[in-house]
């Protein structure tokens, strides 16, 4: 089987978007570098122990790429893909993400590159320690809060609350969002990617006419965004046709059973071999005729290789960046209607900065008021693109990066700021 595979330098395409969005902004090539340029980048070397003796040493990074509109906000992978020209395409897509949906934060990301599955539970708590302790110079609440991504989850967010608050002599909550509930963690925040990835893609049915009982999808990366994705879109009566991940894929017509798919997942460590469908190459699956595809895995692997191929009426991208800048206008073309990941999974940031102000007060709220205020703000910000859109007669790329690029310049310039 063909795993689907990054194409494309994810910084060359978040490159390509802001310029395209500062031309149709008409800002002066100075305001460009500015918007383009990281405010500041650390490398770590993150030695550690393994439970043998042997040492291993791996780089971490942490890229800040804007403060203008408040604190830098973004998560923390751990990846053997992991570099840093990918990090900083990530901090500069969370910046505009943060700008789009009104969050008063800046963009950054963070990451380290090893492959977390090579590690034991132990090994991966020193590796974490020591990698909060080399960037813990540049992170804290009111300046840079991470969060979970590939390869972390909340286990990870509390060992480095914990590593920082150590450097600080005092507990900081704060310094993280997406950690366990018992250590200030929101009630929603672990799906709350998936949630509004599924709002999204409903909002988007709507406007093409499609009903949730009549739509088929597909979704590509069955991991901690696409299996809850999956699972709020059936709930809302959309036939989930086919799922994929890094070691394959699985396909039924008729609609997959989700709450034997995601047990047969958790046992197994993969949707490969479910009895519940057919296997399909994972490639296969962006290919298939649905109303919706999710790719909710990596970036780029909507590329120029098989965009032309790919056949849903409708693309919301889970992950962050998985359609690549020749893709887009490949799809474009064909009249694919293609809702940015800085639209579609921001559902975690906004989360996350629900979190952030719990902590902050130390008041934290019902589940109800968090997925009402989620829905509330992807709802708004959907309404915006949608409307920027039909006034320039732009695609909904384009429109978002043009609001949310048009934010951040304003606060450059209202504060004075040059980089």
């Amino acid at each position: 089987m063909t795993v689907p595979t990054v194409q494309a330098n994810a910084l060359d395409d978040a490159r390509v978007q802001l310029a395209e969005a500062v031309a149709v902004l008409g800002y002066p090539e100075g305001l460009h570098r500015i918007l383009g340029a990281a405010r500041r980048e650390t490398t770590v070397s993150v030695p550690l122990v393994r439970d043998n003796g042997d040492v291993e040493v791996f780089t971490g990074y942490r890229v800040q790429h804007s403060i203008a509109r408040g604190p830098a906000k973004g998560g923390i992978r751990y990846s053997s893909e992991v570099n840093l020209d990918e990090v900083r395409a990530l901090a500069m897509w969370m910046t505009w993400k943060c700008a789009l949906l009104d969050i008063p934060y800046g963009g950054a990301k963070g990451g380290v590159d090893v492959d977390p599955r090579t590690l034991s539970p132990a090994e991966l708590e020193r590796l974490t320690r020591t990698y909060t302790q080399g960037i813990s110079p540049v992170i804290g609440p009111d300046n840079d809060i991470p969060a979970p991504d590939v390869g972390t989850d909340e286990q990870t967010m509390a060992w480095m609350m914990d590593a920082y608050s150590a450097t600080r002599g005092r507990g900081v909550p704060g310094v993280v969002t997406g950690k366990p509930l018992d250590l200030g963690g929101s009630l929603g925040r672990r799906t709350s990617t998936s949630r509004g990835v599924a709002h999204i893609s409903l909002l988007a049915l709507a406007k093409e006419g499609i009903a949730p009982s009549s739509a088929t999808a597909v979704v590509q990366g069955y991991g901690k965004v696409g299996a809850d994705a999956a699972d709020y879109l059936a709930e809302a009566g959309v036939r989930i046709i086919s799922v994929s991940d890094r070691f394959g894929a699985v396909h039924n017509a008729d609609g997959l059973d989700l709450s034997r798919l995601r047990a047969h997942s958790e046992e197994r460590g993969t949707v490969a071999a479910f009895g519940g469908g057919l296997p399909i190459d994972p490639a296969a699956v962006l290919e298939l005729d649905v109303d919706l595809l999710v790719p909710a895995a990596v970036e780029g692997v909507v590329n120029a290789d098989n965009a032309s191929r790919v056949c849903a009426r409708i693309i919301v991208e889970g992950a962050n960046g998985p359609t690549t800048a020749e893709a887009d206008r490949i799809l474009e073309r064909s009249g694919v209607l293609v809702v940015p990941d800085i639209l579609a999974n921001a559902g975690g940031v906004v989360v996350s900065y629900f979190e952030w102000v719990q902590a902050q007060q130390g008041y934290w709220w019902t589940l109800s008021d968090v997925e009402r205020g989620l829905d509330d703000r992807m709802t708004a910000a959907w309404s915006s693109v949608l409307d920027q859109a039909a006034t320039t007669g732009s695609t909904l790329r384009r429109a978002a990066m043009a609001l949310a690029v048009g934010r951040v310049a304003r606060a450059h310039r209202a504060r004075g700021l040059t980089h």
